[in-house]
């Protein structure tokens, strides 16, 4: 059996000890990725269903498969399919499911991907091998809605400049490799001028939460999560920026009965429904000060957890969560 791996699970003690898996127990980990958390699950002796929709993950889970026989299985779907994947299971209980959001390190570090802005490769960002790719963003949105992601999912303050200079150049010659427009985003922007991160960083994101529909899988896998997962079952979310855990934040918030139901211009009342999940710690856990040192992905990422409460579960989340909930 090997540990070895190209993606470092983030803040793994913390997330094992808020899924506490033990014998007997089926754990869904969403986001399998290189199977960090998958390979600490099954070493607590608990069974792993894991759910990935990258086709470039099978090698991991043939070993993790190969080391737990009978004991772990891969999905291929994105997670807001986690309900359906696991209804095929055919197993009874789930008692814990665990999602590490964004795109991980192993992604990153394949040039053919076309997910950084460091590394020449063509302009694709998909997560798995279906739909339209961020070549096909850049070359074929207007100018509204491009500035209107740019903003919205890179928190980009000059998106509608960055717009306009990828319309100017698209013109003459359509996008087709990252480095090509990682150029012509940092001109937009005006060089780097000793910026803390690189002038497309923004933009990059941006166009991957779009062409993934990152921010709606999120709101999909924790609806599917609350329906899913057995009372007392434990649900942990690991995220690396604030549009991502706003939106868990949000929901825990909601499904913890926290938050004010109605119109805010109405006398506030709590929800009358019973809360489906209840917290295990206030706020969000953080990665210690060796663990940034050593795993640079660390840096931002926070963890927040909850159990499930024997409530029936909300059901879709009521409003848009990614576009207007407060931080």
């Amino acid at each position: 059996m090997t540990d070895a791996s190209p993606h470092a699970p983030v803040l793994l003690p913390e997330v094992i000890e808020a899924l506490a898996p033990a014998p007997g127990d089926v754990v869904i980990d969403a986001t399998f990725g290189a199977g960090g958390y998958s390979r600490a699950i099954l070493k607590a002796g608990a069974e792993v269903v894991a759910l990935d929709r990258d086709p470039t993950v099978q090698p991991h889970a043939d070993a993790l498969a190969n080391d737990y026989p009978g004991k772990f299985q891969l999905v291929r779907t994105p997670f807001s399919g986690l309900a359906d994947a696991f209804a095929e299971t055919g197993k009874a209980r789930l008692d814990g499911a665990v999602f590490d959001i964004g795109v991980s390190s192993m992604q990153l570090d394949q040039a053919e991907r076309g997910f950084s802005f460091m590394r020449d490769g063509p302009l694709d960002m998909r997560m798995s091998d279906e739909g339209a790719t961020a070549a096909d963003i850049v070359n074929g949105w207007d100018h509204g809605p491009l500035a209107h992601i740019f903003k919205l999912y890179g928190e980009e303050r000059q998106s509608g400049r960055v717009a306009t200079a990828i319309l100017r150049r698209r013109v003459e010659q359509p996008f087709a490799r990252t480095l090509d427009l990682a150029e012509v985003v940092e001109k937009a922007l005006g060089g780097r001028r000793g910026a803390p991160i690189h002038p497309a960083t923004r933009v990059f994101q941006a166009l991957r939460i779009a062409v993934n529909d990152e921010l709606g899988e999120l709101e999909r896998g924790l609806e599917a999560a609350e329906a899913t997962l057995a009372p007392g079952g434990r649900l942990a979310v690991v995220t690396f920026h604030s549009l991502e855990d706003r939106i868990v934040k949000t929901f825990l918030t909601e499904r913890t009965g926290n938050a004010p139901a109605g119109s805010r211009h109405a006398p506030m009342a709590v929800d009358p429904r019973r809360p489906s999940f209840t917290l295990q710690f206030k706020g969000a856990r953080e990665a210690g000060d060796e663990e940034r040192s050593t795993n640079p992905r660390a840096r931002s990422a926070k963890l927040r957890a909850a159990v499930r409460t024997d409530a029936p579960a909300w059901g879709r989340i009521d409003g848009p969560i990614r576009a207007g909930a407060a931080a």
